[in-house]
């Protein structure tokens, strides 16, 4: 139970900081990714604050020896940039643009009560099950090493 409520405590601050950055806002967003037209570039401080304490905190946390409520840290164990991180990136700020939210946003926007986010927050999940499906699926090369194999 404490590790829910810690989530939701973090989940409703993080919200918060959108809606108060306005990173809630398309047009906020569509406005700084528009660095040939009227760019707005005050969300460079929201990142760069986000930056900042992350550089910060993150040192003080992971001297720890574990998190409060978990048994480890769960920290990526690669730091290869391979083809799903540059295509995973590539859709990532191809959809940012196209739709001026990111996840995060996009959730919270929800509690505007306009049909955009919903939009985006079903998009967003279709995506994401149609990757998990694909990435499940074998390839038609290792399906066929194994039809090999079991002839065998």
């Amino acid at each position: 139970m404490p590790r829910l409520f810690s989530g939701l405590i973090a989940g409703l601050l993080f919200g918060l900081g959108l809606a108060i950055s306005q990173m809630i806002s398309q047009q906020k967003v569509l406005s700084f990714l528009d660095i040939f037209g009227k760019w707005d570039p005050t969300l460079l401080f929201v990142m760069g604050g986000a930056v900042a304490v992350t550089a910060l905190l993150s040192r003080v946390v992971l001297r720890r020896p574990r998190p409060l409520f978990e048994r480890k840290f769960y920290l990526p164990d690669s730091s290869a940039i391979d083809r799903p991180l540059v295509v995973g990136s590539a859709l990532f700020g191809i959809g940012w643009g196209l739709g001026g939210f990111c996840p995060g946003p996009g959730f919270a926007s929800l509690a505007l009560g306009r049909i955009e986010p919903w939009v985006f927050v079903a998009t967003l999940v279709i995506g994401s099950q149609a990757c998990k499906w694909l990435s499940s699926k074998p390839s038609a090369q290792h399906a066929g090493a194994r039809d090999d194999q079991s002839a065998l």
